[in-house]
C-alpha cells in the first residue's frame, strides 16, 4: 500500500491505493477516515487500484484554514484533484453514508472525472416526506453540541437517524470508536452543517454522463439513510441495489461486499 499526501486549497489531504486495474476512490461518511475501508480495499486489490482517504478535516486530513458554508463543495474538489493524480480518464468512485453525498456533489461538478458513482445510503434526507422536521432536528443536534457537547449530541444524533443500535447490533470496534472520537467536534461543528438540507443538483447529474447507482443495506431497512437512499433511487429513476450488511456493510461483510461492488461497476 502506498500512502501519500496532496495539497488542496485550505488543506493536506492524506490518501492511499493499493492494488491494479481500473481507479476506484472509496470516500468515508461522517467522522471517519480511510481506515474504515481497510477490509474492502483489501479484497477489491485484485481488480483495482482502490484509493481511499481521510476527507479534510479528519484525522489526518489536515487543515490550513477552517471551512465556510461550500464544505461539501470543497470536498467534491479534493476528491477530483486526487482523482487527477492517477490519470485523466473518468474513474470510479463509492461513498458512504455522508460520502455518499460528496459522491453525488462530485459526479455533479466534475462529471468529466466519475465514470460510475455508487451512493452507498446517503442520507439525502430532503427527499422524504418530513424533510421540515429533519431540519429541526439537525438544528437540534448542533445546538445540542453548542451547548452540551459531544457527547449529548452524538446520542440526539444516533437516537434520530436509527443508528442507536438494538441488542443484536454489534457496537464499533474499538479503533473505528477511537477514529470517530477524534473527529466528531469536526463533524458536529462543520460537517453535519454542510448536509444539513442538502439536495442533489439532478439537472447536472442527469446531464454530466455519469452513471449513478445507489446502494442501501440489507439490514437497514427503516433506519433513516436507507429511507433517503430509496428515495433518492426513485427520484432517479432506477431500482437500488441491495448490498451485504448494514449501513457499514462495507466494514462487516468486505469480501461479500466488494464482489457485488465489482459486479456493479462492471455493469453486470
Amino acid at each position: 500500500m502506498k500512502t501519500d499526501t496532496l495539497e488542496v486549497p485550505g488543506a493536506r489531504l492524506y490518501y492511499e491505493a493499493r492494488g491494479s486495474g481500473p481507479v476506484l476512490l472509496l470516500i468515508p461518511g461522517g467522522p471517519t477516515d480511510a481506515g474504515v475501508f481497510a477490509g474492502l480495499a483489501t479484497a477489491l486489490a485484485d481488480r483495482h487500484t482502490v484509493v481511499a482517504y481521510d476527507p479534510r478535516g479528519n484525522s489526518r486530513s489536515t487543515l490550513s484554514e477552517l471551512p465556510g458554508d461550500d464544505l461539501l463543495d470543497l470536498h467534491a474538489d479534493d476528491a477530483a484533484a486526487l482523482l487527477a493524480l492517477f490519470g485523466d480518464e473518468p474513474a470510479d468512485v463509492m461513498g458512504s453514508s455522508g460520502g455518499g453525498l460528496m459522491g453525488l456533489t462530485l459526479a455533479a461538478r466534475h462529471p468529466k472525472r466519475v465514470r460510475t458513482l455508487v451512493a452507498h445510503e446517503p442520507p439525502v434526507v430532503e427527499l422524504l416526506p418530513e424533510a421540515a422536521r429533519q431540519r429541526e432536528i439537525s438544528a437540534e443536534v448542533y445546538d445540542t453540541y453548542v451547548r452540551h457537547g459531544v457527547d449529548p449530541a452524538m446520542r440526539r444524533f444516533m437516537e434520530v437517524s436509527g443508528l442507536g443500535g438494538t441488542a443484536e447490533a454489534m457496537p464499533p470496534p474499538p479503533e473505528a470508536q477511537e477514529v470517530m472520537a477524534r473527529n466528531l467536534d469536526f463533524f458536529l461543528a462543520h460537517t453535519w452543517r454542510a448536509f444539513d438540507g442538502f439536495t442533489p443538483d439532478f439537472d447536472a447529474l442527469r446531464s454530466g454522463g455519469a452513471r449513478v447507482v445507489v446502494g442501501v443495506g440489507e439490514g437497514s431497512e427503516g433506519q433513516l439513510a436507507h429511507r433517503a437512499a430509496l428515495a433518492l433511487a426513485a427520484r432517479l429513476g432506477a431500482p437500488p441495489v441491495v448490498f451485504p450488511g448494514d449501513h457499514g456493510g462495507f466494514g462487516e461483510r468486505p469480501e461479500e461486499f466488494a464482489d457485488l461492488l465489482h459486479q456493479v461497476l462492471r455493469g453486470s
